[in-house]
């Protein structure tokens, strides 16, 4: 070995230690392993930052912006709010639930699909009285499964296709992975859906996930031309259940009507009186095209194109606000800011929010003007409570949010536009269109994996033009030597396997990508083969909590133990390789 190699291989064993020991976070490491490298000379100067221009650092920052525009356009509330049905058998439910899970993450980023679809599955768990911890790890490996199928759907998929591009002179195309990806996520689909969940522990007292999240009360007003004039408000009980919603009651010129008001028939203007969770009440907002109480004073601050932020406060007796009512104290036009509910333990609300009376300790859900949150709460005088990332739905824009991903998708799959062109027109177009605010954008972008990527590019590119991958694969080739060409693809299968249940995906598609390419032309076949397997092999991390995040995710909220991930992971993996073998030899052949 040269003395590049040794530093090369030096490195990567530390990054890997470091990364296991996991005292330090992967993006730190993965940064300092590449300014270790400059300083040492085995990666050029010039080339130490080309990582954070590489397309495959573009597209993963890209696809997560795009995925935050698809939430907040109410695009995937159009799926979602369908799935809660706690009368459903747990096997329909985690089939239901992983069969969306894999379709979301084959289109965006699975780690934003988990984190949409995972509410749903504990509000789920709670309304049917069982432990959410017997669904979160079968949702999780679903998302993990589905973005297996795309180009975009995960990491390695992006980053084996500008491998491949840079190597070979073409990279793959959006859907090049289905056939094989398609094969593996399908049968771990089945099995996660009929046998896996069946070995998870049953822990009654795991996955503590109700938490001390405030129920508020408040107000939606019916549009004019609403579709839901003319009904009665019992005819929404079903739409509110589903969305976790208790109606209240109904206030009609300002005079809230007797009781529950169930029989009353809807008129224009009427405002519906609900209890709800942050979150449960912009679903069901968005689910039936209602406004917010305050419909005059929300326009315009939709039409100031500043964005809007949702916040929580407390309000302790030395507040402004206390004693008094948001109407009185001029809240809208002092402030630019909408209260939406108010969360009284113990005490009946019974008229109009924006004309009750606030009391100390009261929690007000307040909607304001983008980062003006902090100016607000001096202001009156309150406590923030912790930040918990509530946004306002665009609801009126979804078909035009998803005609966008759509037209992109279309357009980079026939190779009329570059993939990173495509998206990165869709993010503009989400700003410029107010679907998401030009504010927010960066808030989405997962910094460290940005870091991470476009620090382990240079070095993964370094120990390739040193001769570092080659010595790898030929000692892999050396291995298998005389073995038919399925061991040999089995082989390198479970080697990536085996690194990225320890390690970041990411990491390990950059090391492994270009030793299954210096296998293949060690062997004189094509290199397909070896790539595709690395992709699925690097995805295929489902025996720890540290191998993927989505895993990492669920570890909380299931209540899991770290030995819990291989009673189902352990069978996935081998089911994966044993499918994912026939189907690499018949769509890729040597």
């Amino acid at each position: 070995m040269s003395t590049d190699q040794i530093i090369l291989f030096a490195l990567f064993a530390a990054v890997f230690a470091l990364l296991l020991w996991g005292r330090y976070r992967y993006d730190l490491v993965a940064f300092s392993a590449l300014l270790v490298g400059v300083v040492l000379g085995v990666v050029p100067t010039k080339e130490a930052f080309s990582g954070f221009g590489h397309p495959a650092t573009l597209v993963v920052a890209l696809v997560l912006i795009v995925s935050a525009g698809l939430v907040r356009s109410g695009a995937v509330f159009l799926i979602t709010r369908t799935l809660v049905d706690s009368t459903r058998s747990l096997g329909a439910h985690i089939a239901l639930m992983g069969g969306v899970g894999a379709i979301l993450s084959a289109f965006m980023n699975n780690v934003a699909a988990l984190a949409l679809l995972m509410p749903v599955d504990i509000q789920t768990a709670r309304k049917a009285g069982r432990v959410a911890g017997l669904t979160l790890m079968p949702l999780s490996f679903a998302t993990i499964l589905g973005g297996m199928v795309t180009l975009i759907g995960t990491p390695p998929n992006i980053i084996i296709a500008t491998i491949r591009e840079e190597t070979l002179g073409t990279g793959f195309r959006m859907f090049d992975f289905a056939p094989v990806g398609g094969v593996a996520a399908l049968a771990g689909l089945a099995f996660v859906a009929l046998v896996g969940w069946r070995l998870i522990p049953n822990r009654a007292d795991a996955g503590s996930v109700s938490q001390q999240v405030a129920q508020y009360v408040a107000e939606l007003t019916v549009p004019e031309g609403s579709p839901h004039i003319g009904k009665r408000l019992a005819e929404l009980d079903a739409e509110a259940e589903q969305a976790d919603v208790a109606i209240l009651g109904l206030i009609r010129n300002g005079h809230r009507r007797y009781g529950r008001a169930a029989n009353a028939i809807l008129q224009d203007s009427d405002a519906i009186v609900l209890e709800a969770t942050p979150e449960a009440l912009d679903e069901f907002r968005a689910a039936l095209g209602l406004a917010f109480s305050d419909t005059a004073r929300q326009e315009k601050l939709t039409a100031a194109g500043e964005g809007l932020d949702v916040i929580e406060v407390v309000v302790p007796e030395t507040s402004r606000i206390a004693g008094k009512t948001a109407q009185a104290l001029g809240l809208a036009w002092r402030q630019s800011t909408v209260l939406m509910g108010i969360s009284r333990q113990g005490r009946q609300i019974t008229r109009q929010v924006r004309k009750t009376e606030v009391y100390p300790g009261d929690i007000l859900l307040l909607m304001c003007p983008r980062d003006r949150g902090p100016d607000v709460t001096d202001w009156l005088g309150c406590l923030p409570l912790a930040e918990r990332g509530l946004s306002v739905t665009v609801n009126e824009k979804m078909w035009l949010a998803i005609a966008l991903f759509a037209g992109a998708v279309l357009a980079a799959s026939v190779g009329l536009l570059y993939l990173p062109v495509a998206l990165g027109l869709v993010a503009v177009a989400y700003v410029l269109t107010g679907i998401l605010p030009v504010a927010e954008i960066y808030d989405h972008v997962e910094w460290p994996v940005v870091v991470l990527l476009g620090s382990m590019i240079p070095l993964g590119a370094a120990l390739d033009s040193s001769g570092g991958t080659a010595l790898i694969a030929n000692a892999l080739v050396g291995l298998t030597a005389g073995l038919p060409a399925w061991a040999v693809l089995t082989v390198l299968m479970v080697v990536t396997m085996t690194l990225s249940d320890v390690l970041n995906n990411t990491a390990t598609t950059i090391v492994a990508a270009p030793v299954g390419i210096q296998m293949a032309q060690a062997l004189n076949v094509s290199p397909d083969p070896f790539l595709m397997a690395v992709a699925v092999a690097a995805s295929a991390a489902f025996l720890t909590p540290i191998g993927h995040k989505n895993n990492t995710l669920i570890l909380g909220p299931g209540g899991y133990q770290f030995g819990d991930y291989w009673r189902i992971g352990l069978p996935l993996e081998v089911l994966i390789v044993a499918v994912s073998i026939p189907a690499l030899l018949f769509f890729w052949p040597m």
